[in-house]
């Protein structure tokens, strides 16, 4: 019953804190209309806000892995409602960055801390708790997306209020109904996560080839409403297919859940990379709404594989004393993604054309699958070892 309670009140920090992620959509919007920055500027400070999500990833494993779970989600969420209203009252470009850079920092802090504290659940009870994560954070983003779009009528400063008043509310959730799950680790036996991550080629892997497939994946909303609209299609259109792709994820993924539970890992996580590379493909072939509907739908399924198997096989990789860090380090693989994928996606585009760029797609996603079965083995006998033996066999890298 701890255990329920425990995801519950965290699905709810996630629903939450989505749900009232209203400002960012916003954000070069207002930077321009209301501050009058450049377009140029303004994409400097998103930018800033992007890099600085990479760094609290980092930063938010490290500090589970020290002051706890608990207090990290406490400091991410309280510090990020602080950030954002002071970004949302800067009125000088310097204060507008400083203000940008601490909302990156502060934002996705409770992200590899939550992720920790479902690390430390008995290993046959992350893959739902994982999931349930990632249904709740998905049901609050596409509230914010419905909300924001009328909340913005009202100004733009609203949407930095609600948005920090929604913080404050998830971290009142960790405060009233979130224990700590973590056992301090005495100052002498606590290790860098650097060198022992050097000696742990699988953790490696994992993390390179998750790197590739969010920097593709990413194509879908970087690149796509660029093909789109080449091909005729308004914004309405690409709205639509982003509508499609949540209300799959929310009716597809509860049942997902229950059907890929106990299943092998890595089976699941190449099948699902394949299934994101090939709906990618069918870009460069469709022109109509429906053809765009089938590679939402193809992708979509391979989305939310990835989501139900990607916390508890990172969990399984983690030693009992680095859990924070290595969830923290598996986090940054969607943030490296974001800045890689939109880079070279728009390159490739531009050089290259649609059918080059989305043939590019489906050879990754070919790719991907190959180099999951080929870690798979690794990965079960990972998820064989108890953490506390996986500590062990990491010593001696302080």
């Amino acid at each position: 019953m701890r255990t329920q309670n425990l995801v519950w009140a965290l699905a709810a920090t996630h629903f939450v804190g989505r749900a009232g992620g209203v400002a960012r959509p916003f954000l070069v919007l207002y930077l321009t209309q209301e501050r009058h920055l450049s377009p140029t500027t303004a994409g400097a400070v998103v930018a800033a806000i992007g890099v600085g999500d990479i760094g609290s990833q980092l930063l938010g494993g490290w500090l589970g892995d020290r002051i706890g779970r608990r207090h990290t989600m406490l400091v991410g969420f309280l510090g990020a409602a602080g950030a954002l209203i002071a970004l949302g009252s800067a009125d000088t470009t310097p204060a507008i960055c400083a203000a940008a850079a601490a909302v990156g920092l502060t934002s996705e802090l409770f992200r590899p801390a939550g992720s920790a504290a479902v690390a430390d659940l008995p290993a046959r009870e992350r893959v739902r708790a994982f999931g349930r994560l990632f249904w709740a954070a998905n049901v609050g983003f596409t509230v914010s997306t419905v909300a924001a779009g009328v909340l913005v009528r009202h100004g733009y400063g609203v949407l930095f209020w609600i948005n920090a008043v929604s913080a404050v509310l998830a971290a009142l959730i960790v405060w009233r109904h979130v224990p700590e799950t973590h056992a301090p680790t005495p100052p002498a036996t606590r290790r860098a996560l650097l060198p022992v991550l050097m000696r742990d080629p699988v953790m490696l892997a994992m993390a390179g080839i998750h790197i590739v497939y969010f920097a593709t994946f990413l194509q879908t909303f970087s690149t796509l409403p660029l093909i789109m609209a080449g091909d005729g299609h308004g914004p309405e259109l690409y709205g639509a297919a982003l509508a499609l792709n949540g209300i799959l994820i929310i009716t597809v993924q509860p049942i997902a859940v229950r059907l890929l539970e106990g299943r092998d890992k890595a089976a699941v996580l190449a099948v699902s990379m394949l299934l994101g590379g090939v709906g990618a493909g069918l870009d460069a072939v469709v022109h109509s709404g429906t053809g765009y509907a089938m590679s939402v739908l193809v992708w979509t399924l391979g989305q939310i594989g990835i989501a139900v198997m990607f916390g508890a096989t990172f969990a399984d990789l983690a030693p009992a004393d680095l859990r924070g860090t290595y969830m923290g380090v598996a986090s940054t693989t969607w943030s490296l993604g974001a800045v890689l994928g939109p880079l070279l996606g728009t390159a490739l585009l531009e050089n290259a054309g649609r059918t080059v760029l989305w043939a590019a797609c489906s050879a990754t996603g070919l790719a991907l699958f190959a180099a999951q079965h080929a870690i798979a083995p690794a990965l079960r006998r990972r998820a064989s070892v108890p953490a506390a033996h996986r500590n062990l066999a990491t010593k001696g890298t302080h």
